[in-house]
């Protein structure tokens, strides 16, 4: 071996036995330990969506995570009742729901906790997304202006209702302070509400309800009356001769018009009313005293008959039977193609406004509808006015809404009229049965699309795959709201044997039987003024020959009337193809 090499070996092993390399000696070992770990908080939280749709209860919103150095498991809480979360899935609490038009996003703080306590929080913005749901269409010919307008329509509801107000709460009134001292006189107030004058109308206050609108100017500054927009009177559009022999359902067919059984049932108010005057106590059929000046011997009750017919031969004739029609002529053999109702103009602006005369067409139908503009937002308790509790619903949507939150109802779009209530209300009168209706939501559906499809050509000529789209959604719009109004006769077809079944024991109501008579009755005869109605002519005339006139009150012959009524109820369930157990429940 090389010496200097040798040198280099002796040298290395001397070094490593000082540093205690060796096994010998006093030295010992030292073993190096691990540290223990520290806990770490998380450092953020993401969100896979942070977006909500408007309108559904309980709605899934995104899914949650965390980034934690440790990756333990996560728990996750929110600082909102509004939310919940469960697991890592956060979503509206149940029963909640949102509205875009009331506001447009959310705020929620998420806190995100790891096994050991430690967390972080962090606040996210949930926007919410619109749907179409409210009636409110933006001009395509003036910037920033809405394309939506039926104040004549609204004009009339609120002429029909407070005529009804006026003979509930006023009439008697009027006779007993003498400032009703005739017939006359009697005819003329209620003419009033049914001719009213353009003077009249000048200065007609609101009174029915409180309202934004004091005066029906305010409402609608041309003048309006209903006279001229009762079936058969209309210059152009319907389907019937109404006023030549066409009109049935009261007494024989053609023998009145429906502005003549207007003047029936104001000329039996009248009689009534001068009977009063003259201190006479007029007897029911069934031999009790009458109190209500409305209601007439032989059992009906001629407020009902008046509001429930003016909803029919007015509102949902003009609607179905004028501004929502495609056809090329009328009844009476008028050109109205391109004049009147689906088929006219969507290219151009009418002159002065906002919108083309078939926007305002459809929008005249809809109004006619009587449905607040945010109709969906509300349940069926609330439309229907039927909040007792925190159950029902809110109180403050009880008919009626301050949507826009000034603190008046606008009755140009807060308000709900009419056939709008009736629907929810059969509605409601089904929802614990095995299959509910829901025309209250099928119907303004249809309107929002129909709209919608009319507000995104405006402009344009409409194709013909936009017309068949456009005529679906009328479609579907106006069966829902004849089902509403069929199911409402058989509601009150219902009411009306309970009643008679009654009869000759102390739990008659002469009273609550002439009510309910008169609401069948009333809303029956409009089944005749739409013409796409599932309901046959053949079939129209035998219900109302099974209803008759009156109510049998005869002892002898009551149970052969309520076997007639039974058969008019199975006429409309079997055209409408009604559930049997909404149809014996309504």
């Amino acid at each position: 071996m090389n010496l200097s090499k040798l040198s280099v070996v002796i040298s290395a092993s001397l070094l490593l036995g000082a540093c205690g390399g060796g096994s010998g000696g006093d030295d010992t070992v030292t073993t190096p330990t691990t540290p223990t770990p520290t806990n770490t908080a998380p450092t953020d939280i993401s969100l896979t969506t942070a977006v909500v749709t408007e309108n559904a209860a309980g709605a899934e919103i995104g899914t949650l995570s965390a980034t934690d150095a440790e990756g333990g498991t996560m728990t996750y809480t929110v600082d909102n009742d509004n939310f919940v979360i469960d697991g890592s899935v956060l979503s509206l609490a149940e029963g909640v729901t949102v509205d875009f038009e009331s506001e447009q996003s959310l705020t929620v703080t998420v806190t995100a906790t790891d096994s050991e306590g430690e967390s972080f929080s962090k606040a996210f913005t949930i926007d919410v997304q619109d749907e179409l749901d409210t009636y409110t269409f933006a001009s395509k010919f003036i910037d920033g202006e809405s394309s939506v307008s039926y104040s004549g329509q609204t004009a009339r509801h609120v002429l029909i209702s407070e005529l009804n107000y006026y003979i509930t709460n006023s009439l008697k009134d009027d006779l007993d302070n003498g400032t009703l001292t005739d017939r006359a006189a009697i005819l003329a107030q209620l003419d009033k509400y049914f001719r009213t004058t353009e003077e009249q109308y000048d200065n007609f206050p609101i009174t029915f309800v409180d309202a934004e609108q004091g005066f029906l100017t305010d409402i609608s500054g041309s003048h309006k009356n209903l006279v001229g927009k009762i079936a058969g009177n209309d210059a152009q559009g319907q389907h019937k001769l109404w006023n030549d022999g066409d009109f049935e359902g009261w007494g024989a067919k053609g023998s009145t018009t429906p502005e003549g059984l207007v003047d029936i049932f104001f000329g039996q108010l009248a009689d009534n009313a001068e009977a009063h005057l003259n201190g006479e106590v007029r007897q029911a059929a069934t031999g009790e005293a009458i109190a209500d000046i409305y209601v007439n011997e032989n059992g009906t009750d001629l407020k009902q008959l008046i509001q429930k017919f003016l909803l029919v031969a007015i509102t949902y004739s003009q609607s179905t039977d004028d501004y929502l029609g495609n056809e090329a002529t009328d009844a009476a053999g008028n050109d109205i193609d391109g004049s009147k109702g689906l088929t006219t103009d969507n290219i151009s602006a009418v002159s002065g406004k906002a919108y083309s005369t078939l926007e305002h067409q459809f929008d005249e139908g809809f109004g006619y509808f009587g449905a607040a503009r945010d109709y969906l937002a509300y349940n069926d308790n609330e439309i229907s006015g039927k909040v007792s509790s925190e159950e029902d619903g809110r109180a403050d949507y009880n008919g009626m809404h301050d949507t826009d939150g000034n603190g008046e109802i606008d009755l140009l779009s807060e308000y709900n009229f009419g056939q709008s209530v009736n629907a929810a209300k059969r509605d409601r009168g089904t929802a614990s049965n095995t299959n509910p209706t829901d025309f209250s939501t099928a119907a303004m559906e249809a309107f929002l699309n129909g709209r919608k499809i009319i507000n995104d050509n405006a402009g344009m000529a409409l194709t013909t795959e936009q017309m068949d789209s456009l005529l679906a959604q009328r479609d579907i719009a106006v069966d829902a709201w004849e089902r509403a109004i069929a199911a409402t006769v058989v509601h009150y077809i219902n009411d009306t044997i309970a009643d008679l079944d009654n009869l000759d024991t102390t739990d008659f109501s002469f009273t609550d039987l002439a009510k309910h008579w008169s609401e069948m009755k009333g809303f029956a005869l409009g089944l005749q003024f739409n013409p796409y109605s599932l309901i046959s002519d053949e079939d129209y005339t035998q219900l109302h020959a099974l209803m008759a006139d009156a109510p049998v009150l005869d002892t002898a012959s009551v149970e052969d009337y309520k076997a007639d009524l039974l058969a008019a109820r199975d006429i409309i369930q079997n055209a409408m193809s009604f559930d049997a157990e909404n149809v014996e429940n309504w």
